[in-house]
């Protein structure tokens, strides 16, 4: 089973992301960590990336799917734009559990204030909501409640959903 927990920055994906992997007994994949040098110095010094800055991103993240089919993994991804969701599907044999993490702009941003050692600036916040193209086909978890519930919740939805591993 390969899970894609995505949002915007500040919802949560990491921490869901880890909880999830740690229940399903998954390795978790950072996204974050498959950046490139240059695209960390472009988010921290609060400019956005383009599709042609993530497109490499997005092939070793692909890549790192691929090699996890077997095995199953839980990836913490923004994954944004539907084609960004289309690249990371691609070569895969199975169907990506896609888990979208939504909150309001006021929230999202009230995390990020709190938030320390990320390279992602809470200035970012408002692109990623520009960028955003909302999933049709990802199951939908407020992020307003506490991630021990959120967790919980994505399990029961998974395991009463037949066909989604």
């Amino acid at each position: 089973m390969i899970i894609v927990i995505m949002g915007v920055t500040g919802c949560g994906k990491s921490t869901i992301g880890k909880l999830l992997a740690q229940k399903l007994s998954l390795p978790f994949i950072e996204a974050d960590e498959f950046h490139s040098k240059e695209n960390i110095a472009k988010m921290s010094s609060g400019t956005p990336l383009n599709d042609e800055d993530r497109y490499p991103w997005l092939q070793s993240l692909s890549q790192q799917l691929q090699s996890h089919e077997k095995t199953g993994a839980i990836l913490a991804c923004s994954a944004l734009k539907e084609s960004y969701r289309e690249i990371l599907q691609k070569d895969l044999n199975e169907k990506i559990i896609w888990i979208y993490l939504e909150g309001n702009e006021t929230t999202l941003q009230k995390r990020l204030e709190s938030r320390t050692g990320h390279f992602m600036p809470g200035t970012l916040l408002k692109s990623q909501l520009e960028v955003l193209e909302k999933p049709g086909d990802a199951y939908r978890f407020s992020i307003e409640k506490d991630p021990g519930t959120i967790t919980h919740e994505i399990l029961n939805t998974i395991k009463n959903n037949p066909g989604t591993h």
